[in-house]
């Protein structure tokens, strides 16, 4: 389906519900790291339920080696930085999706990368730094599955 991509990410939970994501949309998910936890975390554990053996999580661990690993066509990098919504791109099965870390943000040196097809930002009421990373992650991805009609759902 589609590949969600974590780009260093810090907060145990948001790995588990993403992978809870996954598993439910049929996407893989990708960890560069460094992780700002243990896989064992109990957190990441609990979060991510008994949905661990039912996702395809893949760790790599830095970015070129994720480039290396991963031929993806087209690289979505959603940053607050970016002039395009979510909505305003068709997807195609096999799309990335690329966040970053959650006190920071994806930095300007990875999404400004050559290989990154767009930059994508989900709207928000000024003032506001941003999402939750698992919301973000799940707020695009239903998206583009919407867009494919749900295809592989009941």
């Amino acid at each position: 389906m589609f590949e969600i991509v974590f780009y260093s990410p810090e907060i145990p939970p948001n790995t588990g519900n993403a992978m809870r994501l996954a598993a439910v949309t049929g996407c893989r998910l990708h960890l560069i790291e460094p992780l700002g936890f243990d896989m064992e975390d109990r957190k990441l554990r609990r979060a991510g339920l008994d949905y661990r053996d039912k996702v395809t999580v893949r760790l790599h661990p830095d970015l070129q080696s994720w480039r290396a690993a991963v031929s993806a066509e087209r690289v979505f990098a959603l940053t607050v930085d970016a002039e395009r919504r979510y909505t305003d791109v068709e997807y195609q099965i096999g799309d990335v999706f690329l966040f970053g870390p959650e006190s920071t943000g994806l930095p300007a040196e990875v999404h400004g990368q050559e290989w990154v097809s767009e930059r994508l930002r989900i709207p928000m009421i000024p003032g506001l730094r941003s999402l939750n990373l698992s919301n973000a992650a799940a707020i695009v991805v239903y998206e583009a599955w919407r867009q494919l009609g749900f295809t592989g759902a009941r």
